[in-house]
């Protein structure tokens, strides 16, 4: 019974450290590539509701989002679902859907504009 005691605690106080490790990793990444500053208010919002809740992201605010750099988009993304406001979401799918906008939004921005 003490050995399942000990057990729950370090458990607890690994996944406990895992978070807080995680935390300070996503934020790190966003400080030292400047994140918070690479993108306008208008299209973080559309990409943010793109991703957390229902809504597309136009041409302007792909191009954005690609030149923000998937590092910080990743980190912003992981970060966001750290807060308890976001505790009901599925990470999984929110990452999925973070990867599509950011796959959708790349090709878009990568790919040839039809000549006049």
């Amino acid at each position: 019974m003490a050995s399942l005691i000990v057990y729950s605690a370090l458990l607890v106080l690994f996944l406990t450290c895992g978070a807080a490790m995680a935390t300070k990793e996503n934020d790190q990444i966003i400080k030292e590539n400047n994140c918070e500053t690479k993108m306008g208010l208008p299209c973080v919002q559309e990409a943010f509701t793109s991703i957390f809740e229902t809504g597309s992201i136009s041409n302007k605010c792909c191009g954005e989002l690609v030149g923000l750099g998937k590092v910080c988009h990743s980190a912003l993304v992981k970060r966001t679902l750290e807060n308890p406001l976001f505790k009901d979401l599925s990470p999984a799918t929110i990452i999925a859907k973070s990867i599509q906008i950011w796959n959708n939004c790349l090709a878009l921005i990568d790919s040839p504009s039809p000549s006049a």
